[in-house]
């Protein structure tokens, strides 16, 4: 990297050091193209998830080596940096994963002589899943993001912010587990690897399942649990894996619905926009955009990536000038 001049604002560093992803990203804000690097955290077999000191030390050993291969993509000037420091924008959201990318983040900045921004990992989930539908310009407007991983089943309504780019509150959300950490749970034991919606979405392609399906809704909130419940039910049936896989996709799809449809309802109709590993299920996107038109991220920059916080970090730079 070069130091950089306040005059030069052509490429931005954005970093994110998520549960189970470390990953880097820079943004031309020239040709808008993003060099998005990311690298997995490992998982051991059987196993649905990672302490949190495990993860703060895969960091450690991953995102130096992440970063440099995403900057080696330009020779030119850093303009800022921008990391995700928290999981959501409300008080108290705190993984001590995040600490690793920040103090990296704090480091380039002080060195380079350049600012940095903050931003949760959620802001950074919306925006590349807008950045990806090549649809930024929501961005000006009030719209309705849900957000669906392994840590978080959410619909918030986003808010134009002259500060911080965007607003985010919470309007929906799941009482009880995430769809993520059900669809893993789900994947465990059909003996799929960790993290398993790629695996799921595969499997239900190729199943069927024509059964009733109750799903539990109260208000615009959802309950989740009853995901894995059925499904071990099915499997303790002799229910063949792509089966189940079908049901899984259908139960979210259906609760996904019923929470869209009750938003509707409550808050009148706003452009809608889904992030977060869960949404990059196909099914489910198709039929969401048939039937509402909403905006989805690409499978890239569904799951846990940079390229968001890349994108945040360009526009907040530019509030400055």
């Amino acid at each position: 990297m070069k130091e950089s001049s306040v005059n030069n604002m052509s490429f931005f560093l954005g970093i994110d050091s998520s549960n189970y992803t470390s990953s880097a990203a820079v943004i031309n804000s020239d040709s808008m193209c993003v060099n998005n690097q990311k690298q997995l955290l490992s998982v051991p077999t059987g196993q649905l998830g990672l302490r949190q000191s495990d993860a703060v030390f895969q960091h450690v050993k991953n995102l130096p080596k992440v970063i440099e291969i995403a900057l080696n993509a330009t020779n030119e000037t850093i303009s800022s940096v921008g990391v995700s420091n928290k999981p959501r924008s409300a008080e108290g959201s705190y993984m001590p994963c995040f600490l690793v990318g920040e103090s990296i983040a704090e480091s380039i900045s002080s060195a380079l002589k350049i600012p940095i921004f903050r931003f949760s990992h959620q802001a950074g989930h919306i925006a590349a899943a807008l950045y990806s539908a090549n649809s930024l310009d929501l961005l000006d407007k009030q719209f309705i993001a849900f957000h669906v991983s392994g840590g978080t089943t959410e619909a918030v309504m986003v808010t134009p912010d002259n500060q911080d780019v965007f607003n985010c509150e919470i309007i929906a959300k799941s009482l009880d587990l995430n769809f993520g950490q059900a669809v893993d749970r789900v994947g465990n034991m059909l003996g799929l690897p960790f993290p398993s919606g790629k695996y799921i979405d595969d499997l239900a392609q190729k199943g069927s399942y024509s059964g009733k399906i109750n799903i539990s809704l109260k208000d615009c909130d959802c309950n989740v649990s009853g995901l894995e419940n059925f499904c071990r039910k099915l499997f303790e049936n002799s229910y063949s894996n792509e089966n189940i896989a079908r049901f899984a996709v259908e139960y979210i799809y259906k609760t996904i619905d019923g929470m869209t449809q009750a938003l509707i309802k409550k808050y009148g109709k706003f452009p809608l926009a889904f992030a977060g590993g869960v949404m990059s299920n196909s099914i489910i996107r198709e039929r969401m955009t048939n039937k509402y038109g909403a905006l989805f991220a690409e499978p890239q920059f569904s799951s846990d990536n940079a390229s968001g916080i890349s994108v945040l970090t360009m526009l907040r730079f530019r509030q400055q000038l």
